[in-house]
């Protein structure tokens, strides 16, 4: 691999790692037994992979900010004006006790371990184990609460949740539980851009709102998950430019591969994707 610049390579190893930058060399490599770098493979064009992912990885951190945010306040909403403020301590409401009893030991870790003003002001006044529902969500983990979704028992509010957001509740739960990954991959800043996903969400069969023509994309690849996103903000934030964003980002790194993301070929003709 030709180093363009030894100083700016060394001063990159030294504050990146030697192995996350690796990762980004690895499709430079014609013999990666060997390690052996296809020609005209330089450190440049394997940092600016880097950039890319870290510009891709902030941008979809931030929307799935917003849509969490969506689903704590819709869950918290259905939940407590059905069962009542207290709905995730009542055992009548989940299939599995035993889940269900993990899931409220982590929510009560979360509270005592929690130096929110407005539980510490809680804390002071009440004596109750847990606050209602509307303030124990906010400090309750979205990987909890993923997993208090799923538990939930089938009926009318758990399809009323997936519903307001055009999906039915099976493949609301695989696509929770999916952004809860995408968010642990964001957030641990770990590879997203070539990533093959561990975590595999279902793919719609009657979605109520705009989505992908193509149904043989890879429901484990970047661009399915990307996908979803946007789906997702059809619903929390019509007028967003996510679309926009990305196709803008992908411009000024013309270098990357999108097959890589796996981006179809035809995607540029798929109205979700504002084309």
């Amino acid at each position: 691999m030709l180093i363009e610049d030894d100083a700016k390579a060394l001063h990159l190893l030294q504050h990146i790692s030697y192995y996350r930058l690796s990762g980004y060399w690895f499709p430079l490599l014609k013999d990666k037994k060997q390690h052996l770098f296809k020609e005209n493979a330089t450190f440049n064009t394997a940092f600016k992979l880097y950039c890319f992912d870290r510009q891709l990885r902030q941008m979809v951190l931030s929307e799935i900010e917003k849509i969490e945010v969506a689903i704590r306040a819709k869950i918290v909403f259905i939940m407590a004006e059905k069962h009542g403020p207290f709905w995730f301590q009542d055992g009548n409401v989940f299939k599995n006790l035993i889940k269900h009893a993990n899931s409220l030991s982590k929510i009560g870790e979360e509270f005592h371990r929690s130096d929110e003003e407005f539980i510490v002001a809680f804390k002071d006044k009440y004596s109750d184990e847990l606050p209602p529902g509307w303030i124990t969500m906010e400090i309750t983990s979205f990987g909890t609460l993923s997993m208090l979704y799923k538990n939930i028992k089938p009926g009318k509010e758990k399809r009323a949740i997936a519903h307001h957001f055009g999906l039915s509740d099976s493949v609301f739960e695989t696509w929770l539980h999916s952004i809860v990954y995408l968010r642990n991959v964001c957030a641990h800043h770990t590879r997203l851009w070539n990533r093959a996903m561990s975590i595999r969400p279902q793919m719609p069969r009657n979605p109520h709102k705009t989505w992908l023509k193509n149904p043989s994309v890879s429901t484990n690849r970047t661009y399915f998950i990307l996908s979803m996103l946007l789906y997702f903000l059809q619903t929390i934030n019509p007028k967003n430019s996510f679309s926009e964003r990305l196709n803008k980002l992908l411009s000024e790194y013309s270098n990357v591969d999108i097959k890589a993301l796996g981006f179809p070929g035809d995607w540029k003709e798929e109205k979700l994707w504002g084309n």
